[in-house]
């Protein structure tokens, strides 16, 4: 008969056995038995003897010990952890093999976030300390966890005044030194504390550390602007963030470093990430008040789409995406009349004659650019949208279905989002009935030939059948023949009945 899982953890400290065999079979047994059974069970065990047995020169023993206490500690609460397990947890970041020091960086993470269990950590600096020095490791998944936890501490006051009111904040600095890859960690710890809240941005400029990256941000060395654009603009991506950098001054920096660009022969590097900044802060606050408040961003894209160079027509059809997925960043960009009309062509001419990973991009930000919901269907945008349409292509309706005919799902099913995009609108309800056998394309299960193809067929039926004027444009027949699709699924498949002839092999 099979030990049972309390047998084995108390074998485990009987100074004659060798312990990987018993490890091995804890183990199975640990995964065999139901989490709510082991709930039950694990705080009644005394797991100090599985910890003791990491102090090994032995991987696979190592590895066993990690897997059972993952699946002992998840069966724990946090605040037993922390009070029973602490020092285990501690000696857990000094260990050399990364598992370990993954584990014990996972545990903190789950007490910190049980306000009950939160103390036993800011008592003990030490074992934040160290978790701070993980970050300066060479394994970056450590450091993703270290990174991960310590984001967890700063969510309340008390933790922030741990990290940044004590000698912590000195240990933060010392391992920021080490290399420019550990910098940019660190810089990332901060941005995803600044992000919380107003207060937790205050504590973080208050460190230093926040200036210390702007600075590097419209500094000399490229590549360190490069990851700095991107710190910057998830910086921005809070209100509060947003605030601080245009108080700093940092979005006109940007605007200026844009507007530079075209006499540095290294703004390659860092020029997408400086639109696609701009992309971001005009979706998420006004796309109007940002291209007319820094028109060097707009203008610099549509640049970047008329342009030969790949990489910078891509991040521009991206962004032209991004800014016209909302009813105002369509008008502002119908405001620039030509200018836009001509990079629609472009667009068009891309999503045909391009390699495919540029046609869908291009397809992509068709679809965003032409749909408008109902509710703001106005004579005036409807008709915007129309002239768009036409632009893209001389026969548009049999472009746009002779790519989503191809083999390609990716091509496939970016066209069909295209379609589904204007499918709520009447003129293209109308392009539709009048393709010859658009229709029946749609209703065509056998077209499909995979399950992400046969969900953007059911997206575009959805989108049609359920138009307040499809039924008056497409006719009641179609219509139906559309309500009977949505009801039966994306994945319905016909029953064909066979029926037995006397004689038939």
């Amino acid at each position: 008969m099979a030990a049972s899982i309390e047998e084995l953890v108390a074998s485990l400290t009987s100074p004659e056995l060798e312990p990987l065999e018993t490890l091995q079979a804890l183990k199975t047994a640990a995964l065999a038995v139901p989490m709510s059974i082991l709930k039950e069970k694990v705080p009644g065990l005394r797991l100090g003897g599985i910890f003791s047995l990491l102090n090994v020169n032995d991987r696979e023993q190592i590895t066993v010990c990690v897997g059972i206490l993952e699946r002992f500690l998840q069966a724990l609460e946090p605040v037993d952890i922390a009070r029973n397990y602490k020092e285990e947890l501690q000696r857990g970041l000094y260990h050399p093999d990364d598992s370990v020091k993954t584990l014990a960086i996972t545990q903190v993470g789950r007490i910190v976030e049980c306000s009950v269990a939160l103390t036993e950590i800011f008592n003990n600096l030490e074992l934040l300390k160290q978790i701070i020095l993980s970050i300066g490791g060479d394994k970056l998944s450590v450091a993703k966890e270290a990174i991960k936890s310590l984001s967890k501490i700063a969510q309340t006051t008390s933790g922030l005044n741990v990290l940044f009111s004590t000698n912590l904040l000195a240990e933060l600095k010392k391992v920021m030194a080490i290399s420019d890859i550990v910098r940019y960690r660190i810089y990332e710890l901060v941005v995803e504390i600044s992000s919380v809240s107003a207060e937790s941005l205050e504590y973080c400029v208050n460190s230093g550390i926040v200036s210390q990256l702007l600075d590097e941000l419209t500094g000399d060395d490229v590549l360190i602007r490069v990851t700095c654009t991107e710190m910057v603009t998830s910086l921005a991506t809070p209100l509060h963030g947003r605030q601080y950098l245009a108080q700093q001054g940092i979005i006109d920096k940007i605007s200026n470093m844009i507007l530079g660009a075209d006499s540095d022969p290294f703004s390659g590097f860092y020029l997408p990430g400086l639109v696609k900044f701009f992309g971001n802060l005009a979706v998420m606050d006004s796309p109007q008040q940002i291209c007319e408040q820094y028109p060097a961003f707009l203008n610099k894209v549509y640049d970047m789409a008329g342009g030969l160079d790949i990489t910078m027509l891509g991040v521009a059809v991206d962004t032209l995406g991004i800014l016209g997925s909302n009813v105002e960043g369509k008008q502002v960009l119908q405001k620039t009349g030509g200018q836009f009309h001509t990079i629609l062509k472009r667009i068009g001419h891309h999503a045909k004659n391009s390699p495919t990973e540029i046609r869908v991009r291009c397809l992509d930000a068709i679809s965003s650019l032409l749909y408008i919901p109902e509710d703001c269907h106005t004579e005036d945008l409807l008709a915007m949208a129309t002239t768009w349409f036409h632009l893209l292509s001389a026969q548009p309706m049999d472009f746009f279905r002779s790519i989503a005919s191809q083999p390609f799902p990716e091509l496939h099913c970016g066209a069909l989002k295209v379609f589904t995009a204007v499918a709520n609108q009447p003129w293209a309800q109308k392009l539709m009935i009048e393709s010859p056998g658009f229709i029946e394309y749609i209703v065509d299960r056998t077209v499909d030939p995979n399950k992400e193809s046969k969900d953007a067929k059911f997206e575009l039926v959805k989108s049609l059948a359920s138009s307040k004027t499809v039924a008056e444009t497409i006719g009641n027949q179609h219509h139906l023949r559309l309500r009977s699709y949505l009801r039966e699924g994306p994945y319905y498949i016909k029953a064909v009945s066979s029926v037995a002839v006397e004689g038939a092999e």
